[in-house]
């Protein structure tokens, strides 16, 4: 039997934002209003989060401005957003972060992926994802999956190859369903921003639900700051700052840890974990302000339950 198609009222996004680029941040909300999509926006202490105020409550599908006394993180501002439109009785929760651009039909195409993928997926389904596309250098992400050690091609969920099989989703434009989430838990507030979406979707799959990416809508977003490198302006290797490296490292060397991680891409990630920080260490003029960091997050990591 046909599932009923789901109403555009059935979602909500959940825009998280810290010190944003006003104009970059506007662009998407005018996106989703103009998606007929409603938003709640959690701000974490950002400096200029009166003007920020002033252009969410000027757009009518804004359902709050929840605005925090301090950097709480990333996970922690999610599960405000996520339990508040579980309050409201969202049947679906639109993620994003604040540097993310969308098309004028993403909402409409992201509803029509999960139509599509609650249909065919093999068991209860948990989240989809759109496909990642670098504004910058146009490069478009590959979904990844750990099913095998070395395969790295794309393996199509359904014949039409608009669903696709994959290991994990990024936070922004991840489509997410408040039935399941209740089930999966909340995102991990302790790991703070890095990794959190991944280690999220590890959970979901290690308790049985299904996780696809899509290429019915696309996102636009760029992992990473920009640099100087070749290596990092062609996409090949993400920077960040000492600080978001502490991070990365320190729920990275957790989650090798937790027994719902994939074993391939443990080892995997081990192996590209190595190749980044050796690259970061040969090649970085903050290669003192790395190696701190670096070594801050294997004690810290110890730390965490």
């Amino acid at each position: 039997m046909p599932t009923r198609p789901t109403a555009a009222s059935a979602i909500c996004a959940v825009v998280v934002t810290y010190n944003p680029d006003i104009a970059v941040v506007e662009r998407l909300l005018h996106k989703l209003q103009a998606n007929a999509c409603d938003f709640v926006v959690v701000d974490n202490q950002s400096t200029n989060v009166d003007e920020l105020q002033a252009i969410v409550f000027s757009l009518t599908h804004c359902r709050g401005l929840m605005r925090q006394t301090a950097n709480i993180g990333q996970a922690a501002a999610l599960n405000l957003g996520l339990q508040q439109l579980s309050d409201w009785q969202y049947e679906l929760a639109l993620l994003f972060d604040q540097d993310s651009a969308i098309d004028a039909d993403f909402c409409r195409q992201m509803l029509l992926a999960w139509d599509e993928a609650r249909a065919h997926a093999p068991g209860p389904l948990a989240a989809i994802g759109p496909r990642l596309e670098d504004p910058v250098t146009q490069r478009r992400v590959p979904f990844r999956s750990f099913e095998h050690l070395l395969a790295r091609h794309e393996s199509p969920a359904i014949p039409s190859g608009l669903l696709v099989h994959t290991g994990f989703l990024i936070t922004s434009g991840c489509l997410i369903s408040m039935a399941a989430l209740k089930r999966i838990g909340p995102m991990r507030a302790d790991y703070f921003i890095d990794n959190v979406d991944l280690e999220w979707c590890f959970r979901a799959k290690a308790s049985g639900f299904q996780i696809f990416g899509t290429d019915h809508a696309r996102l636009y977003h760029r992992i990473g700051e920009a640099g100087s490198s070749y290596l990092v302006r062609k996409g090949i290797v993400v920077q960040h700052s000492a600080l978001r490296f502490y991070y990365s490292s320190r729920n990275r060397i957790h989650l090798h840890r937790q027994p719902h991680a994939p074993r391939n891409w443990k080892l995997k990630d081990s192996l590209r974990f190595f190749l980044k920080t050796s690259y970061l260490m040969l090649t970085s003029p903050e290669r003192r302000a790395y190696w701190a960091s670096l070594r801050q997050a294997m004690k810290d990591a110890a730390t965490l339950p």
